[in-house]
Parts: C-alpha cells; structure tokens; sequence
C-alpha cells in the first residue's frame, strides 16, 4: 500500500462546539450553529507551481492544500456513473503550440503544448449520429458492467457511521457530461436534429445514476447529495429553459425521490455560469442548492437568496475577481457576505478554484478576514 503523505498544517483548524458534520447540516438547514463551515473549492494547477506557499511545503493538490489550511472535512462518494471505459488518451499530432489529442470523452482535443490550464479547443466528436450513440452506449454505457457494483464494505469501512464529518452522495449529471461528449456546438445541434437519441442519452445517464443510488442509500446516513452539470456560461445556459423543464427535470424528480425516501434533503449542483433561467426547474426537481456559485456570470448570492427565501441555500460566491483586486477589494466584498452567513444557508468560499492571479498573501490575508468574520469568538 502506498504511503500516505504527511501534511503539516500551516494554520489551527477553527474552533468550535459542534462537529463537522452537525455544524454543516444545522448551518444548511437554517438552525443555530456555533461558527460558519469552513471549506474552499481549490485551486487551478498552476497555483501548485507557482505559489511559493504551495510548492516549498511540498502541497501539490487540493485535497492536500485542505489539510494544509486545516479546513472543515467533507467528503462525497458514488458509484460508477458515467462512460465505462472511457476513451484511451492518445496524442495524435504535435503542433508548434499546441498538441492535438483524442480525451476520454471521445473528442479531438487541441491543448496548448506547454499544459496550462485553460478550455481545450475541440475539434470533432466520436458521437454525431444515433448510430454512433447505439455503438458507444453498447460498448461504454451498459448497466450490467461488473464495474458498476459499489464495493459498499470498503466504502463503509472508510467512512463509519459514527464519523464526525459530513459525507455527500455523487448523483452524477444528466446533461453536463453529454455535453462533454458531443462538444458544446455538437449539443446544440443534436437537440434539433437528433432529439430522440440526446433524451436516450439522459434517460442513460439518470438510469446509471438510479442504479448506484440503491446500491448505496441504503447503507449510510447521507448528509447532502452532490451533483454536476456546467451547462451554462455568462449570457446563460445552453439548452432553452422550456428543453430542460421538459427531459432533465423528470429526472432530477426521480433521483430526488430516492434521496428523500431515504432522508437527504439537500442536494446542491456544481453548475458555472447564469444559472437563473433554468433555476426554478432545477428546484422543482429537487435541487435546493447551488455551487459554487460563480458571481460574475450571475449576480451577487444575496440576490438569489432574496428571491428564493429558505427554498434555496448556497454555497461559494465569494468573486474570484474581487479577490485578486487586493486586500481592499476582498474586505469590501466579504462584507456584504456577513448578512448571508447570519441567516444561514449559506456558505462562504471562493466561486470556483482560486486562479493563480491571486498573491499567496492575499489570499492568507482572505483566510485570515474569513476566520476574524466566521470563526467562534
């Protein structure tokens, strides 16, 4: 078994009353907590490589910077939801810049040369037409694939029923993951041209998820269910309102009745963009939550928060870009923050990964305002 890496802590875990676990769920269900949650979403690649606080400590991913800055612990598990196997990575030509791949979504891929961290440039689709989706499906997508049974003993073992920390549930994603595998403009297309093969690829996917749903509700008290879609950018999201409602809430309507029937009632999606036109569907399928909630391509958290009462909580929305505006700029907007941690239901991160614009001092100093403002007194 391979060593586990020793992480010292540069910083004291925030004192508190309560455990993990029960400040999170009395936080996100509106009850009184002793001090806010604290956690962040993490940090773009390159942060690893050029943040001396980072790499002169040895810190070479999030899960290691969590321990790093000894936040609050949360954890998520799930079965295999998605594409089994995926697609072999292959290079298939090196340009002057740029290298040109197949990923494991299937897609012709450019990346720059130099592996920063940015949006590939996609080319083409494996997946076009329904005769390619029979294939794939039948090759990658079958329900009875052995690597579909959770081991649930060893996922037991690793997080016992007395655990102190709150554990999440994966539900996967409906149509963010086929937009991953028909590219974006290829999405587009498909839902007027083949609307019956992409609503067989949702219907897949909500099957694959149901799937590990009963292999796993019945065997832990869940404290949230987590999923993913990314299907929205800053002029909002990239399937009509009215699509959605139709092929995607009924899904979510499903898997949130096997959550309720076995006692989780908060289930957030990690969705970036303007999320606004297809929100009231995501709630009326059973989503209360959203994260991390990006700010500029929204509005600020207080905002949604007014319109939709306690129906909704959130978690993230601390502006990336304020926070690489400098110490003025990061008090200013954590002080419009301090009415939502108040009134619960909210909790405060950075509204994606922290991008590597942001000095390590800053950024301290953002932990160190965070703690002054949140922690127990």
């Amino acid at each position: 078994m391979k060593p586990t890496k020793i992480i010292q802590p540069i910083r004291q875990k925030w004192p508190g009353t309560m455990t993990d676990r029960e400040r999170f769920n009395r936080q996100m269900h509106y009850q009184p907590f002793d001090r806010c949650f604290n956690m962040e979403f993490g940090y773009w690649d390159e942060n690893f490589t050029e943040w001396p606080l980072f790499y002169e400590n040895g810190i070479t991913c999030n899960e290691e910077a969590d321990q790093f800055f000894n936040f609050d612990r949360i954890f998520t598990i799930g079965g295999n939801v998605w594409m089994n196997p995926p697609f072999e990575r292959e290079i298939v030509e090196i340009r002057e810049r740029t290298r040109v791949l197949i990923n494991e979504d299937g897609l012709l891929a450019e990346v720059p040369l130099d592996g920063h961290d940015t949006i590939p440039h996609f080319i083409r689709s494996s997946i076009v037409t329904p005769n390619d989706w029979k294939r794939v499906k039948a090759e990658r997508f079958r329900l009875d694939d052995p690597a579909r049974k959770v081991d649930v003993n060893a996922l037991k073992q690793q997080h016992p029923d007395d655990r102190d920390y709150p554990l999440g549930i994966w539900t996967g994603s409906m149509i963010g993951k086929i937009r991953d595998m028909l590219t974006f403009e290829g999405l587009a297309y498909a839902i007027y041209d083949y609307p019956e093969m992409v609503e067989d690829m949702v219907e897949t996917a909500c099957q694959l998820v149901e799937q590990a749903l009963d292999q796993l509700l019945p065997h832990f008290q869940f404290d949230f269910a987590a999923g993913w879609e990314d299907i929205a950018y800053k002029s909002g999201p990239i399937v009509s309102p009215k699509w959605f409602r139709r092929v995607i809430t009924p899904r979510y309507r499903r898997i949130a009745d096997k959550l309720h029937a076995h006692g989780v009632d908060l289930w957030y999606i990690d969705c970036d963009g303007d999320v606004r036109p297809i929100l009231p569907y995501m709630m009326e399928g059973g989503v209360n939550c959203l994260f991390p909630y990006e700010v500029n391509s929204c509005t600020h958290p207080a905002e949604l928060l007014k319109e939709y009462g306690k129906d909704l909580r959130i978690m993230g929305g601390f502006d990336k870009i304020e926070l690489g505006k400098g110490r003025e700029a990061i008090k200013r907007y954590m002080d419009t923050l301090v009415p939502l941690v108040e009134r619960g239901g909210y909790i405060p991160f950075c509204d994606h990964r922290c991008p590597p614009n942001v000095t390590p001092e800053d950024y301290l100093y953002y932990l160190d305002l965070k703690e002054e403002y949140f922690s127990l007194h």
